[in-house]
């Protein structure tokens, strides 16, 4: 193989940049790249290891001789190594070998590599990232898709356990066999959105993705980089955006990592109370340093320009706003003014915010974090964090702890789902029920609901019901919306099988009708960050763990009731309405298609009462554990009114529904709860 000639990609204007953590398109210079040089064409290499006394190219091609290639060093202390080395091609393996200042070397893969490796040597691979895009439809719209008026209903996934192959359960679809079955599901399940666990090379299959060591390289598990773009633009050809989760919080020690990169602590914090993570044990980024800033935001946008994605859900963002994260007193240093805030890491998520809504303003940033740390969706420029979203952690443990409550007691912690309108728009909220909520012995969605199977069920569409018609974009894991009754395991498919079951084919279909009411109701989704998008009808009936509310448009005459009855049995209730409204059943949880009891839910009277701080009331009998969903049908004058109560009156027929009682819930008939206003 020929030797190392010096050339390079860089101009001065990238060296300004890059060290003044203001370069975000480091990829398009570093790393390994298609060249010509002097009529020859070959591979441009360049690397950043400023500490380093020697930096080579090694690799098959020259017996992993650390001597033989070794790079050029820039001039310009920018700390960069580089060159070009003729008649090397696409396909190739390849490390740096490093020469530390104590002499020794390491074996390092390239941390800009698009490709590595999946075997012991975790070599970095010699890939290029052009694809034939045919998404510009989906691109050219995606604001209509992906912004905060719009509905968004995300499915998460894990790509190494959504589904297996057919032959060997051990063996991992790839990418394109993925999107045959993955786009007509979503499809089918009307979700808008997917969410896919980090996607960028992880070595550890335990660590689900979240420990990284190729941050730009598509893993290598499911197929070439190009497999994964067949994906997103099958998904984007079928009106489906997607997110992928980013991990800009951390990555692991392992040896051919970033870790100790050229010898020195480059990538992470020198200071241990800084830049080691005692939870995870992997290794915090320094922030602070402007070469890892536009590393790290190099990286975000490298996803949304070369994988088209449409946003980022940012992993971790609690342990990186904190000094204090998982340690105890003395295990770490406050910041200038004495607080525990890493004025860093809040800084660096600032410019990751500004820089990606500057190139890409279409696209969505997510923040998952658990703390009540403020503006974190407010926008930059008024002092806020600049993200588009944060998970509603709170939403999210409040509504399963209520949720596993016996019925019985549910009255004794009727607040727990009220809370949340206290403070559901002081963020913009997205309602998480992940991966973290269904592993590590917490057991999955439907085992986490009281009392006998049917029960479970109808606990389980009552509490979809809820998450679905409550503000905010909408989040479920993959194997949630069917009633998974195992945890999720990393290691094996989802229980497809389940479905042949009534009860689990059931709570599809109503997550199904779920995504679909939400996608075409605009009192679901047009308000959901606006205060006049909710209202409360009835939140204090604590006896009955009933809830009422509203769900509101823009428009006047777009408007959704939501009642819950949270207990285990069937009543007529009283609610109070607007006079001059007319409302109808669109959708009732007991429903014998969804796997319910089949106890019809309808308003069985109205009366011209002043209730609920409302002028009239209607008569609305509930199903036992439900929800039930009604619709403004329209304003109609007080006259027609009238008439209607009248004739519905004179309808009332002498044939009385018996409650067919088809499971084992204690199901009840009760008289008219009127409760004192």
């Amino acid at each position: 193989m020929h030797e190392v000639e010096p050339f390079s990609l860089f101009t001065e204007h990238d060296i300004y940049l890059f060290k003044e953590g203001q370069h975000f398109r480091l990829y398009e210079k570093f790393g390994s790249h298609e060249a010509e040089l002097n009529g020859k064409k070959g591979i441009y290499f360049s690397v950043w290891a400023p500490f380093a006394k020697m930096v080579s190219v090694i690799g098959n091609f020259n017996q992993w001789n650390s001597y033989s290639h070794p790079l050029f060093p820039r001039w310009d202390q920018s700390g960069i190594w580089e060159g070009f080395i003729p008649e090397m091609k696409l396909g190739e393996v390849y490390k740096y070998g490093i020469l530390t200042k104590e002499n020794i070397l390491l074996e390092k893969g390239d941390p800009f590599a698009f490709s590595w490796e999946q075997n012991v040597q975790a070599a970095s691979v010699i890939t290029s990232t052009w694809f034939e895009w045919k998404d510009e439809d989906w691109l050219e719209n995606r604001y209509k898709h992906n912004n905060l008026s719009a509905p968004i209903s995300v499915y998460e996934v894990h790509l190494g356990s959504w589904m297996r192959g057919t032959d060997d359960p051990e063996q991992f679809f790839n990418y394109r066999e993925i999107a045959e079955r993955l786009v007509p599901y979503l499809k089918e399940m009307n979700f808008t959105h997917v969410e896919f666990m980090p996607v960028m090379e992880y070595p550890y299959d335990p660590s689900w993705g979240y420990q990284i060591t190729g941050f730009f390289a598509a893993t290598s598990r499911f197929g070439s980089p190009q497999d994964l773009m067949f994906l997103i633009n099958e998904l984007h050809e079928n009106n489906i955006g997607v997110y992928l989760d980013w991990v800009p919080s951390h990555f692991p020690g392992d040896a051919n990592g970033l870790h100790c990169f050229d010898g020195t602590f480059l990538y992470e914090h020198e200071d241990p109370r800084k830049g080691f993570h005692p939870e995870w044990k992997s290794y915090i980024f320094n922030y602070g340093r402007p070469e890892v800033r536009s590393f790290l935001i190099s990286n975000a946008i490298f996803w949304l320009d070369r994988f088209h994605a449409d946003g980022l859900r940012v992993d971790a963002v609690t342990s990186m706003l904190y000094l204090d994260y998982a340690r105890n007193d003395g295990e770490w240093e406050p910041n200038i003014f004495g607080g525990n805030v890493n004025l860093e890491a809040k800084k660096f998520l600032q410019d990751f915010n500004t820089a990606v809504y500057k190139d890409f303003p279409d696209v969505m940033t997510v923040a998952e974090e658990s703390s009540d740390f403020p503006l974190l969706t407010k926008p930059v420029h008024h002092g806020g964090i600049g993200f588009g979203m944060k998970w509603m952690m709170g939403w999210m443990h409040d509504t399963l702890k209520y949720f596993k409550n016996d019925p019985i007691n549910r009255k004794y912690n009727h607040h727990k789902l009220t809370f949340a309108s206290m403070y559901m728009y002081n963020e913009n909220y997205m309602l998480p029920l992940s991966h973290d909520e269904v592993v590590h012995g917490k057991s999955s969605l439907i085992y986490k609901m009281p009392g006998d199977e049917w029960q479970k069920f109808a606990n389980l569409r009552a509490m979809f019901g809820y998450m679905f018609t409550h503000p905010g974009a909408k989040l479920l894991f993959m194997g949630n919306e069917f009633g998974q009754t195992h945890e999720w395991n990393f290691t094996q498919s989802l229980d497809w099988h389940l479905l042949e079951h009534k009860v689990h084919k059931g709570v599809q279909e109503f997550v199904k009708e779920l995504n679909l009411l939400y996608k075409n109701e605009p009192a679901l989704y047009e308000n959901q960050f606006d205060v006049s998008g909710f209202e409360w009808v009835e939140a204090n009936d604590e006896d009955n763990s009933i809830y009422i509310y509203l769900r509101k448009s823009k428009h006047d005459k777009e408007v959704i009731m939501v009642v819950l009855n949270l207990t285990p049995r069937v009543f007529d209730y009283k609610i109070g309405v607007n006079e001059g409204t007319f409302w109808e059943v669109i959708l009732n949880s007991d429903d014998e298609k969804y796997g319910g009891s089949g106890i019809v839910a309808e308003i069985v009277d109205e009366e011209d009462e002043h209730w609920m701080n409302r002028e009239n009331a209607i008569i609305l009998k509930l199903p036992a554990l439900s929800v039930v969903i009604l619709k403004q049908k329209k304003i109609l004058k007080k006259k027609n009114q009238k008439k209607l109560v009248e004739k519905k009156t004179e309808d009332k027929g002498a044939a009385v529904k018996k409650v067919s009682v088809k499971t084992k819930a204690r199901v009840e008939s009760k008289p008219i709860v009127k409760k004192t206003v």
